[in-house]
């Protein structure tokens, strides 16, 4: 399973996704052209492509290891990242240059506040 998952996958505003991907984590698969980084644009992506991306991250493909999502994007699907529960990829939020972290939106806080009964 480790030899698969080696990428990590952005869902982010163009600030975010533009820093990961100078850092190099980007990545287009040369047979099907497949990206491992979303842009988000305020105004102009809507959430089903979110969703979409998603679930392409997160459930389609196998070669995935981290998928970070900014978390005022995570907030546009709530539902359906709070609902992701699988080992692999692990989702992490992080903020953005205009949106600052907020601990009480984090899913994985969620769930471990609720490990430890909080």
């Amino acid at each position: 399973m480790s030899d698969k998952r080696n990428l990590i996958a952005v869902i982010g505003d163009e600030d975010t996704t533009t820093g990961l991907l100078l850092a190099g984590v980007g990545q287009i698969t040369p047979s099907t052209q497949e990206k491992n980084f979303f842009v988000y644009k305020e105004g102009k992506t809507t959430r089903e492509e979110i969703s979409k991306a998603f679930t392409n991250f997160t459930e389609d493909r196998e070669d995935i290891a981290i998928l970070l999502i900014n978390q005022h994007v995570a907030e546009k699907i709530r539902s359906q990242v709070d609902g992701f529960t699988a080992a692999f990829p692990a989702v992490l939020e992080i903020p953005s240059k205009e949106h600052p972290y907020d601990p009480e939106k984090d899913s994985v806080l969620k769930r471990v506040r609720k490990l430890f009964g909080e």
